[in-house]
């Protein structure tokens, strides 16, 4: 019996739609990061991307637990003397691109020595509204907020 090795031109890339809203940003981004690395899959090899494609829609109603909707920051720097910005997490998803956050914690929740990162991040398409330009596609719609009581928020508040 020989060992099964995986190549690229075996592997079959899906596309999964997944709507965002209500949904609490840790949990998502836990299981987009799992479907983007390929992990689900029982080919799941390290040295290939064989991982699938995520389309996320209402990015701008995605829920934080605790206080990280006013208290949790994002930090960047400018590349000059005293250059740090910041930014709380309530003024990313009100402002223009609310996709930042999921984005951001789904490229957090993957592996940081991986020389695949960036092509398995490029499979995330997050999208503010409810409409997306990947129909073309067939994507797969995933109802993750019924996996786990723990995933959905169901109150009104943030």
């Amino acid at each position: 019996m020989q060992t099964f090795s995986l190549k690229a031109k075996d592997i079959e890339k899906k596309w999964y739609l997944i709507d965002a809203k209500g949904l609490i940003l840790g949990r998502l981004a836990a299981i987009v990061a799992q479907i983007l690395n390929g992990k689900h899959k029982s080919i799941y090899s390290p040295h290939l991307d064989a991982g699938d494609r995520v389309v996320i829609i209402n990015a701008d109603q995605v829920h934080l637990t605790g206080n990280k909707f006013e208290q949790k920051q994002y930090y960047w720097h400018t590349n000059h003397p005293g250059g740090i910005k910041s930014r709380s997490a309530e003024d990313i998803l009100q402002g223009c691109f609310p996709e930042r956050v999921i984005k951001k914690a789904v490229e957090r929740m993957m592996k940081k020595a991986c020389p695949l990162r960036r092509q398995r991040i490029r499979g995330l398409f997050v999208y503010k509204g409810g409409e997306n330009p990947h129909v073309a596609q067939c994507p797969k719609v995933l109802d993750v907020g019924s996996w786990d009581r723990k995933n959905l928020r169901k109150d009104k508040g943030r």
